[in-house]
């Protein structure tokens, strides 16, 4: 009996441990994201299918629809990299990681999760 115990709080334990080692570092709920709990940012839609991610009170990056694909772009309208289906390209079109990656970072939608984990690796955070 105590041993099967000690086996279920041992379970439990790990349980809470990994929801926490994997919880995602941003969230969006509404057009706001959260990093951490407190508002970090927001991903504002501003034409009938593209968004600006904005950081304070600044425009860091654009995500626009572009036939299938997402175009992931800086301010200066260089693209950063392209959400293609359920995979995160680069710019050269070679294969960059999967969109699960991104939503392990990033809980939001898939563009959005994208965007956030592209801006991540480009160090425009």
């Amino acid at each position: 009996m105590k041993k099967s115990r000690l086996i279920v709080i041992c379970l439990l334990l790990l349980m809470v441990i990994t929801g926490i080692v994997f919880a995602a570092e941003f969230e969006c709920k509404g057009d706001r994201i959260e990093r951490n709990g407190s508002t970090w940012g927001y991903a504002k839609k501003y034409s009938s299918s593209d968004y600006r991610i904005e950081k304070g009170s600044y425009t860091i990056a654009f995500v626009k629809k572009q036939g299938s694909k997402w175009r992931i772009e800086d301010t200066g309208n260089n693209t950063l990299g392209w959400l293609n289906g359920n995979t995160i390209e680069k710019v050269n079109g070679y294969s960059w990681t999967s969109l699960s990656t991104a939503k392990s970072l990033c809980n939001g939608p898939d563009q959005i999760a994208a965007a956030i984990w592209v801006l991540k690796q480009h160090n425009k955070l």
